[in-house]
């Protein structure tokens, strides 16, 4: 009788194990699980940041070559530099809109919060009228390149449809105001 209760506490300690290393085993599982799920909402918030970036420089970009652009059309005594200054910021103002709407249709707040390109503008506001044109120029390259990069850069991180069809409608734009003002350059200066 006494071997009785000592078998009915091996077999409890057997079952006690068992259902611990079971119980252990469904929690790795689900542990996987929710390692997978974290991953891909970690993976959908790094893209997400990536565009939110690419939307905030775009619009800072676009409203510092506007901004630019307003400064030469007033300051330059240049014709075919101030008529060049006019179709970047017409083209840039087309831009600028397009880049507010499509953050605003993913919930992307844009604000200004570049102040190098501030700079950029006090040098273009305290030059001189001789060199005006070369501080435009050099300015307005700058940042068209600046621009140019963002745009390739978002091609390469996303595969947002309307995104890439932005970077297809105005990136051979930005290389022509590029190749344009190159000529103004060379010619000018």
């Amino acid at each position: 009788m006494k071997t009785m209760p000592v078998v009915k506490a091996i077999i409890l300690r057997t079952i006690f194990l068992l259902t611990l290393i079971v119980f252990v085993s469904s929690c790795k599982k689900n542990n996987l699980v929710e390692s997978s799920i974290k991953n891909e909402a970690f993976a959908k918030n790094e893209k997400e940041e990536i565009e939110a970036f690419f939307f905030i420089a775009t619009a800072n970009v676009s409203q510092t070559i506007i901004s630019k652009s307003q400064i030469a059309q007033q300051k330059s005594s240049d014709s075919t530099l101030q008529e060049v200054s006019k179709r970047i910021e017409i083209q840039q103002n087309q831009l600028l809109q397009e880049v507010t709407k499509l953050a605003n249709k993913k919930l992307i707040i844009i604000t200004e919060i570049n102040s190098t390109h501030k700079r950029a503008l006090y040098d273009l506001i305290d030059a001189d009228e001789i060199s005006f044109n070369q501080t435009y120029l050099n300015s307005i390259q700058e940042s068209l390149h600046e621009e140019i990069n963002l745009l390739e850069s978002i091609s390469k991180e996303t595969n947002d449809q309307t995104i890439l069809k932005l970077v297809l409608q105005y990136l051979p734009e930005q290389y022509q105001f590029l190749r344009e003002t190159e000529k103004i350059k060379k010619i000018i200066i």
